[in-house]
């Protein structure tokens, strides 16, 4: 190559480096979104908020704690979306790829006894047969002069964010449905007792129905009222133990493992809850909610796509080159007298495709506008879970007080109930119907309770729990936590 002819190939180098400096298409920009100043049902605004604890913090029952540690390990939706992370992560290897040139290596060996043909078809017989040995090394390269690379490569880093957040979304997802699950075991627990006590009860009452009716001071209707509620009660019983099983073979299933049973740690109603927690700003949903996060980063790829689809429509300029040996010599392969090389450099682009390439990039903007659209509704349906959770919590808090009096003064009517009923001043009516009143009142409060379990569970999910942990900290390694 002649001195020359190097000077103008790099002078067009560096044009076409100068001219790759901006990429087409538009830039990204977040949406404009409802942001009221607090959520409905937050008494103020406030910077503080429940997300900023950790969840070992925000659960603190010990047993609860060790299974979502096991859970965060073995959990097969932790595992499905950390190869996600992975493909994502390789796929953005390859689009990094075509913004370096590509270099590739042949070689062949071949023996013929032919002729050149025509039109690329073989000629007929040659006089004697020949060798033909090469080694070559070729080279190409699209200059990204309008950044439909780098958009690309735009797009596929977004999607690799997109899917680091919608793992931390799986973890937290994880964190909240075990907790849930968790609390409404030990409510199950509590409703199995209730049917205990209120098996016996209604057998006690049996029994001094029966000897009453022994003794000829009370009817067969009596007896017979008694029995039907035991028998109703002992029903309740199997069902329960059922559906524990149920939910322990649940439980296991987030863990990871084979269906077996779940410990416990305290009782339902020694679990801390209080009536209000810190919800922080509407605003800072958009920073710590993963979902959120995650919606976004999927429209920051649909807007790069536009930049993409929007530079097919200009020519590609593609440097190509070529360098090696070819002789039907070995020989003159190793001696250097059979050196071949060749450069060159090829201008393509779009002439006539039916629309095809106003397809794809007509077809990019309505991608970019359903993101959009997904992202801005995805918004308000976080301030929604928000404010359902904080009113629930408030509003929960006032019927379990209501219902715990209810509860109180039912103990103390079938404690009535039964004495005047052994010393004659009450009939059995009243007694039964005090029970039948107590235990579903039971019944009721244990739901209560579970209900306020279970919003502050989905108050944590919906804030963006643990927003501010590191990868270490969510898989729930001591030393981490410990940190």
């Amino acid at each position: 190559m002649t001195r020359s002819a190097r000077t103008r190939l790099m002078t067009a180098l560096a044009l076409a480096a100068l001219v790759s400096g901006c990429a087409i298409g538009p830039n990204y920009k977040r949406p404009v979104v409802a942001e009221p100043p607090n959520f409905r049902g937050q008494a103020a605004a406030e910077a503080a908020s429940l997300a900023d604890a950790p969840w070992w913090e925000a659960f603190q029952d010990p047993t609860l704690q060790a299974l979502i540690q096991e859970a965060l390990r073995r959990n097969y939706d932790v595992a499905i979306a950390a190869a996600r992370v992975q493909e994502a992560r390789a796929n953005l290897g390859i689009a990094r790829s075509d913004l370096y040139p590509s270099l590739d290596y042949g070689v062949s060996v071949g023996r013929a006894k032919i002729s050149p043909g025509t039109a690329g078809s073989p000629g007929g017989p040659a006089p004697k047969a020949s060798n033909f040995y090469s080694a070559t090394m070729s080279a190409s390269w699209e200059l990204d002069i309008w950044g439909r690379i780098r958009r690309l490569n735009e797009s596929a880093r977004a999607n690799l964010f997109a899917t680091e957040e919608a793992r931390r979304g799986v973890w937290l997802s994880l964190v909240s449905d075990l907790a849930q699950a968790y609390f409404e075991l030990l409510e199950l627990d509590v409703r199995l007792r209730i049917a205990l006590n209120s098996t016996d009860a209604y057998q006690r009452t049996y029994d001094l129905f029966l000897d009453r009716f022994n003794l000829g001071v009370a009817s067969k209707l009596e007896t017979s009222r008694a029995q039907g509620a035991l028998g109703e009660a002992q029903a309740n019983i199997p069902q329960l133990e059922s559906n524990i099983v149920a939910k322990e073979n649940q439980i296991s299933i987030l863990l990871g493992t084979v269906p077996g049973t779940i410990g416990r740690g305290s009782p339902m109603y020694d679990q801390p809850i209080v009536p209000t927690v810190p919800a922080g700003l509407p605003s800072a949903l958009l920073e710590r909610r993963p979902d959120l996060r995650q919606a976004e980063q999927q429209l920051v790829s649909a807007n790069a796509r536009i930049g993409a689809a929007k530079a097919e429509f200009f020519p590609k300029f593609s440097l190509t080159a070529l360098f090696g040996t070819a002789s039907p010599e070995v020989s003159a392969l190793t001696g250097g007298t059979a050196t071949i090389w060749a450069m060159a450099g090829m201008l393509s682009g779009p002439l006539f495709n039916a629309g095809r390439t106003l397809g794809f990039y007509r077809a990019s903007i309505a991608q970019w506008e359903q993101a959009r659209l997904q992202y801005e509704q995805a918004v308000l349906i976080a301030l929604r879970e928000v404010s359902d959770t904080l009113t629930a919590l408030r509003k929960l808090d006032e019927a379990e007080t209501g219902q715990s009096m209810a509860v109180k003064a039912l103990e103390e009517a079938v404690g009535h109930a039964t004495d005047r009923y052994r010393q004659g001043l009450a009939n059995y009516f009243e007694v039964l119907e005090a029970q039948q009143q107590l235990y579903p009142a039971q019944n009721t409060l244990a739901q209560i309770r579970l209900n306020r379990l279970v919003a502050y569970v989905q108050l944590y999910k919906a804030l963006g729990g643990g927003w501010n942990l590191t990868d270490v900290q969510w898989t729930g390694q001591d030393e981490a936590r410990t940190r």
